[in-house]
């Protein structure tokens, strides 16, 4: 649709016209006549100016609403503007590629969503991105045809049409002139590769070609000599050779290698006070008389530029020069610093926080107005309100104000924290279950958190309510109570639970956090039910019915990424917990846990996370241990793939039918490890895969006494109720009547 633009105003008009009585806005929709006034510049009896007109439309037009502007001035001196606006998309479809699930997501993608106003540059360019991301998936010779249907009077109707060509096979890859490297470590590091020969199966190389990604993989040969010490190295944009009717490719790349190159000195100039230079070379990734790697030499410049930043500079920059010995192969490498002028906080604006108080998330920001520039404090500010779980995705980006300030915006994206939930579902040990909650992680935009939940099921009934607030009146100060009433049934013991708790904990530094707490709950024993007559449970009298009082102390040192699914930092906990201020249980309590997170993206380009999991707790008994509050393994939270509380020390021996039983005792000393690879597994439904191995000790005059393992995969999903993790698992080495579990779930933790 062609803009075009009409200035009609006849000669007599121009002539008799001196000044313009009125003026008049026709045909508007989104912009008010006051909006069009201000954009026009134009008022009742200004005098008439042709130029004034014609600017006055070139802002219209800018404005991107109006496919066609007419003006003319009628007898009475009336100026006249009449609006053609651009048509409204109503309805947006594709046919012959993406499901129905996926199309909204793919048009966001794509730049478009019902209500926008059409414009033909907008269309071509989003025809252009969904060839692109066709091609991308190894199809040739790909065919958009995009169709406008009108819908009423202002609006339309568009559908893509998609014909999807061929694949593209890759039989070879040439790597001409590569003689200095192993040609299949440099096929590895490629986007695009020939078929592995079980091609065919998920995990491994298709040979599919991905058309888009064939100039970068040139880029990609270059930084894999660079990272080897070939700074002379030179790769040719990659010849594709196409058979039109079979459609299966050769790929050649051509590549001058040149010489490789060791590090002979290295220097740093132009730093700024305050940053030490001989620690800072200390630390460098690039070290003298070793090969040049171009990947540590990125590194080093970030470091560089963070020690530098950290001081105000914002805009710092690190230039690396080389001085190249090409008879004697050694390269001499200076850093350059550039640091510019410090800079200090103009503002901070927050935006997209439609729920969130501004004062919740201001109180995570480690920068304030007046505030001298931290790179670290900006990163510092990102992890932490990402870690809080009320919100998608956090981005601080520094706007240039002055040549010595700068505004923080800081855009966030919020995510459903609170969520009323009515379900159920069926385990192996529980089998059906129905649960019902109410909760909310960031009550009102306050950043207090609350939940209410009932569930039951065949074994169990439980009841609870908690509410936390993380920074008391916004201060450093943290505050929580919880009241909880539970029916478990084990697999050897009834246990009905009424108990009451309150912590008051402080943020101690930006990463951890102390606390202190009492808790008091009620217990009373069955063991006259249970689910076999072979497996009972070793508790006496006392234990049947006993008070627990406990006071209880701990640190939490966090400095991860994200609150559901961290790809970076670690999480360190360790709390003692004293029983025997009132109630019937006499010990002592000590507990820690690790985990440690890396995500693999920045490496390989692929979303793999790595993560280790380390839970250990100690019973110290200073005068009685109830039966259950001994430790026991199995279940979710320790070693998958057993059913819970099945795995602990017991005594063995045989009936009167001879058949074997056991009496489980439970332990004083227990260890689980857990290793975890988790990849992505649909990206627009917040889904991933994850396999695991879970690793555990339990005794009771050692840690060791028992060793039980588990493994097997689990499918986390971040719905819109909330997480769901859905775990496969298997036991490795079960113990004589200890119960298994194949499946199981959970709904609300962290993954």
């Amino acid at each position: 649709m062609n803009r075009i633009l009409s200035l009609s105003i006849t000669l007599t008009s121009l002539v008799l016209a001196e000044r313009i009585s009125s003026v008049e806005y026709r045909g508007l929709y989104h912009l008010s006549p006051d909006m069009a006034t201000e954009i026009s510049g134009i008022y009742s009896g200004d005098e008439f100016d042709i130029n004034k007109i014609d600017k006055a439309l070139k802002r219209f037009y800018k404005q991107g609403y109006f496919s066609d502007i007419v003006v003319y001035l009628n007898d009475g001196g009336k100026l006249v503007f009449d609006f053609k606006e651009k048509s409204t998309i109503s309805k947006l479809d594709i046919k012959g590629y993406s499901s129905e699930d996926e199309k909204e997501a793919l048009f966001i993608e794509l730049g478009l969503k019902k209500g926008d106003l059409y414009s033909l540059e907008k269309i071509e360019k989003a025809k252009r991105k969904l060839i692109k991301k066709i091609e991308s998936e190894g199809y040739y010779d790909t065919v958009v045809e995009v169709k406008v249907e009108p819908v009423g009077e202002d609006s339309i109707a568009l559908t893509f049409e998609v014909n999807k060509g061929e694949k593209i096979h890759i039989k070879h890859i040439y790597f001409e002139g590569a003689n200095s490297v192993d040609r299949d470590e440099l096929e590895d590091v490629l986007a695009n590769r020939e078929e592995d020969t079980l091609g065919w199966l998920i995990g491994f190389n298709d040979g599919v070609a991905h058309i888009d990604q064939l100039e970068l993989d040139a880029k990609r040969i270059q930084d894999f000599y660079l990272e080897r010490g070939f700074l002379d190295v030179q790769v040719e944009s990659p010849l594709l050779r196409v058979d039109n009717g079979s459609y299966i490719a050769d790929i050649t790349y051509n590549i001058y290698e040149g010489s490789q190159y060791i590090v002979r000195d290295i220097d740093i100039v132009g730093l700024v006070d305050g940053v030490d230079r001989d620690e800072l070379l200390e630390n460098l990734n690039l070290k003298k008389n070793k090969i040049f790697n171009i990947k540590k030499l990125r590194k080093d410049i970030e470091l560089i530029r963070e020690s530098v930043a950290n001081l105000g500079y914002a805009y710092a920059r690190v230039v690396p020069k080389f001085n190249q010995d090409k008879e004697g192969k050694v390269v001499d490498v200076k850093y350059v610093v550039y640091p510019f002028n410090k800079v200090y906080i103009n503002d901070v604006i927050i935006s997209g926080n439609y729920s969130t108080r501004d004062s919740v998330i201001r109180r995570d920001i480690y920068l304030a107005p007046g505030d001298l520039f931290s790179l670290k404090d900006l990163k510092d500010s990102i992890s932490t309100l990402k870690r809080r779980g009320y919100f998608e995705s956090v981005e601080i980006t520094p706007r240039k104000v002055s040549d010595n300030k700068i505004d923080l915006i800081v855009k966030v994206k919020e995510t459903a924290t609170g969520s009323i939930q009515l379900g159920g579902g069926y385990g192996s040990y529980q089998k059906f279950m129905v649960n019902a909650s109410l909760s909310d992680r960031n009550i009102f935009g306050s950043g207090i958190s609350s939940s209410f939940s009932m569930d039951f099921s065949r074994v169990s009934s439980n009841y609870s309510f908690s509410i936390n607030n993380p920074r008391l009146f916004d201060s450093e100060y943290s505050f929580g109570m919880s009241v909880y009433k539970n029916k478990y049934e084990y697999p050897t013991y009834r246990h009905d639970t009424f108990g009451t708790g309150v912590s008051v904990g402080k943020q101690l530094t930006r990463n951890l956090h102390g606390y202190i707490g009492y808790s008091y709950s009620k217990n009373d024993i069955d063991t006259n039910d249970t689910t076999s007559s072979l497996i009972t449970s070793v508790f006496s009298d006392e234990d049947l019915s006993y008070a627990k009082s406990t006071f209880s102390i701990g640190l939490t040192y966090d400095n991860t990424d994200d609150y559901f699914v961290p790809r970076r930092g670690i999480i360190l906990g360790g709390r003692v917990a004293y029983s025997g201020v009132g109630g019937d249980e006499k010990f002592t309590e000590y507990s820690t846990k690790f985990g440690a997170y890396y995500g693999m993206e920045d490496l390989i380009d692929y979303d793999l996370i790595f993560r280790y999991k380390l839970r250990a707790n100690m019973l110290q008994d200073n005068g009685h241990i109830s039966g259950p509050e001994r430790l026991f393994l199995g279940g979710v939270s320790t070693i998958r793939g057993y059913r819970p509380y099945t795995i602990a020390p017991s005594i063995y021996g045989t009936n009167e039918n001879g058949e074997t039983t056991r009496k489980i005792i439970g332990g004083k000393k227990s260890m689980v490890n857990t290793i975890e690879a988790s990849i992505p597994l649909s990206k627009a439904a917040r889904m991933r895969l994850t396999f695991f191995f879970d690793y555990g000790m339990i005794g009771i005059n050692r840690f060791d006494e028992i060793k039980r393992a588990g493994y097997g995969t689990s499918i986390e999903w971040y719905s819109p109720i909330g997480p769901i993790n859905l775990i496969f698992g298997r036991a490795l080495n079960e113990g004589v009547l200890e119960r298994t579990s194949s499946f199981e779930f959970t709904i609300g933790r962290k993954f």
